[in-house]
């Protein structure tokens, strides 16, 4: 009875561990890593991570014609460091592959390589180079 009890406590103690995840940050972050041009519209992007290691990347974006918001949220798995998420919103078909850290995110491919695109310019940095680094800080 003891070495069955023993065992049950072990195996309580593993899947506990196993649950705790050590994320960059619990809360809510704000990223821009596609820097559009003034008046476009552009969404506002977020990432919130919770305690238990769930990461939620939304976005809100208004109209600026009749000031319409239109927002969306979704659960993209659980956080795990240099993982490659898949972020799909459903709203306007709008799939990317992204990647972060404490400070940063980044648009990457499948292998987590990060990207390097003409939209990942702002107006004044496009008018000098062909491509940026596709790159956000994450802002509180």
């Amino acid at each position: 009875m003891k070495k069955i009890f023993s065992l049950l406590i072990l195996c309580i103690s593993i899947f506990t561990l196993a649950q705790q995840v050590k994320v960059p940050f619990t809360g809510h972050r704000s990223f821009d890593i596609m820097k559009g041009y003034s008046g476009t519209g552009t969404p506002h992007y977020y990432v919130d991570i919770k305690k238990t290691g769930e990461v939620h990347f939304g976005y809100v974006q208004v109209n600026q014609a009749d000031g319409k918001e239109t927002t969306e949220e979704i659960n993209a798995g659980q956080y795990a460091p240099n993982k490659v998420m898949k972020v799909v919103f459903k709203e306007y078909e709008e799939n990317f592959l992204v990647k972060f850290d404490k400070d940063k995110i980044y648009l990457t491919d499948e292998r987590g390589n990060i990207l390097h695109l003409e939209g990942c310019c702002s107006a004044r940095e496009s008018a000098d180079k062909e491509s940026c680094k596709c790159e956000s800080e994450l802002y509180k």
